[in-house]
């Protein structure tokens, strides 16, 4: 198929915001689409240039688009930057540019129209170019799909290639099209995509082999699973209500969640990204190797920064590990970490993910060796659960989580099967989407964040606060380098940058604020961590900011 065609929907979606039509318009795509087709144009149609596994990235910035662009249009730095003012999207910038400046070809010199596989190919050769000469490499592949395309798909190229496609087209209204696609049960679309962690996957293997394959996937060593999430409780009686009046209490351990997979004599760490951080957890994986009693595992657990004393240090000294690219062997020498599992998914050829959580613990108990498991109470009994609360805190850790016993495992799902119970204001967990450099001793950092949460219905993130408060000068420098080099455009001192880094945000309250549009703004707000572990689908969303503010107005009315 013509990549124009997939251009014109992506048109489509971001001209409506009715989900109906979304889903319906994206079905009768795939129904059109030759089989090979299928996952690559899922892909780009949620903003992914690659195939989720590949490995491949593109590595292709903001900086390198405006180059191409001035190269292959001969346009200079203002007529761009007034073309970007105008539209405030680089892809409608490269559509504008080139609706202006391209030449036109003759007719019959005419090529080819340009094709979503050969799109795919393009992106692919962009992603392999590596060593010397490959940052020119990009730029002629990228200026050469760029002269192939017209100026409406230049647009949705650029979109993905940085990966700002946002279209309002989700991940879950996927999978409806999908289901409605190819025939099969939603709720079949849903597992398989979690289960292989990308829904283009799922949608391919639905049109190549149609339903039963989707219902043969099961959890595969070394195909990380997106974890199950937990919402907020505020109360034990809360958690015990909401479990039947019975639940399994956890310790909630302030450290780095990890999935490990073994098979054979091979072991896999994956952080709650899905990244590969085996090579900053040497001594979890010879651990795992050693005492794991099963011949291939996907268990999850928690890693902890311990001091000499066995007790657990703050989170960021654990990041240090995850962060390192060299002299890993430095980090393991002086911050030593420990492992607590608390959940088995597969074991021996046998998926988990839909026995209840007692059972799974149960078989993780049988096959943990020496691994400790996170301290547990079972209990249905308001003062036993406030006693274990209690001795979680003394010993240094956050809080509890309250897991149903009849739960099943669901991958990627944030429900009321898991709750998190801490004894304080709960902290939001929102992205920086944008930075200005400081004033004073932070001149030279971008240290004042804008502050966003997840829209779920439209992706979008919306600004609910900004701070220069809670980092150290360490922490701002690293800050810096990293939102720099995930910078989309720059305004004066204000930068703006990829929705990527989450951090963990305390604050006084919410109030009414006509100063973003979400009408709401935290007050006193302060950084307590930066989650380099989490990934932005996992921030809290605008709906939960609402929730906290309702509840503020709630207790002050019954106060």
């Amino acid at each position: 198929m013509e990549f124009k065609e997939l251009a014109r929907l992506c048109e489509e979606l971001e001209a409506t915001t009715k989900r109906n039509l979304m889903v319906s318009r994206v079905a009768s795509f795939l129904k059109k689409l030759e089989r090979d087709e299928v996952e690559p144009a899922v892909s780009l149609l949620l903003g992914r240039p690659l195939p989720k596994w590949s490995g491949l990235t593109l590595d292709v910035s903001w900086t390198t688009v405006m180059q191409v662009l001035k190269t292959l249009t001969k346009a200079g730095d203002e007529e761009i930057s007034k073309a970007f003012r105008k539209t405030g999207d680089l892809g409608s910038t490269a559509q504008l540019i080139l609706e202006k400046r391209k030449p036109k070809r003759q007719a019959g010199l005419m090529e080819e129209p340009l094709t979503i596989m050969e799109a795919r190919r393009y992106f692919q050769s962009i992603a392999e170019a590596s060593g010397p000469g490959s940052r020119a490499k990009k730029l002629r592949l990228l200026s050469a799909l760029l002269s192939r395309a017209t100026p409406l798909e230049a647009k949705y190229i650029v979109k993905a290639a940085i990966g700002e496609m946002r279209t309002g087209f989700s991940r879950g209204l996927m999978e409806l099209a999908v289901s409605r696609a190819f025939g099969v049960r939603l709720d079949v679309v849903r597992k398989a995509s979690m289960l292989l962690g990308d829904v283009a996957e799922a949608a391919s293997l639905a049109a190549k082999k149609g339903k039963d394959a989707l219902l043969a996937v099961k959890p595969t060593p070394f195909r990380p699973i997106k974890p199950m999430l937990a919402q907020p409780a505020e109360t034990l009686e809360q958690a015990l209500k909401e479990h039947g009046g019975k639940t399994a209490l956890e310790y909630k351990l302030d450290g780095a969640r990890v999935q490990i997979h073994k098979k054979g004599g091979k072991v896999r760490i994956y952080s709650r990204r899905l990244t590969d951080v085996t090579e900053s957890l040497p001594e979890v994986a010879t651990l795992t190797l050693s005492q794991l009693g099963a011949g291939e595992a996907i268990v999850e657990g928690e890693v902890i920064a311990v001091g000499e004393d066995g007790a657990p240090l703050p989170f960021q000294q654990l990041m240090r590990r995850f962060r390192r690219k060299r002299g890993i062997e430095r980090e393991v020498g002086r911050i030593s970490v420990q492992l607590y599992l608390f959940d088995l998914l597969y074991v021996d050829g046998q998926s988990l993910i839909d026995c209840t959580y007692s059972d799974r613990r149960l078989r993780l108990r049988e096959i943990a060796g020496q691994i400790p498991l996170t301290p547990q109470l079972i209990t249905d009994s308001p003062e036993e659960a406030e006693a274990f609360l209690k001795s979680a805190l003394e010993q240094g850790h956050e809080g509890l989580m309250a897991k149903r016993l009849d739960s099943p495992y669901t991958p990627g799902i944030r429900g009321k099967h898991w709750l998190k119970i801490k004894p304080t204001l709960e902290p939001l967990d929102l992205v920086i989407v944008a930075a200005e450099y400081g004033y004073g001793r932070r001149k030279n950092w971008l240290s004042d964040y804008y502050l966003a949460a997840r829209d779920e219905k439209t992706g979008e993130f919306l600004v609910v606060g900004k701070t220069f408060k809670g980092l150290t000068d360490e922490e701002f420098e690293e800050m810096t380098r990293r939102l720099l080099s995930i910078a989309v455009r720059r305004e004066g001192h204000r930068v703006y940058v990829k929705p990527e880094i989450v951090v963990e945000v305390a604050y006084n309250e919410i109030q009414k604020s006509p100063k973003y549009r979400c009408g709401m703004a935290l007050r006193f707000a302060r950084i307590t961590k930066i989650r380099w572990d989490k990934p932005p689908e996992e921030a809290d969303t605008i709906e939960r900011v609402r929730e906290i503010f309702r509840r503020q107005f709630e207790r002050k009315a019954s106060a």
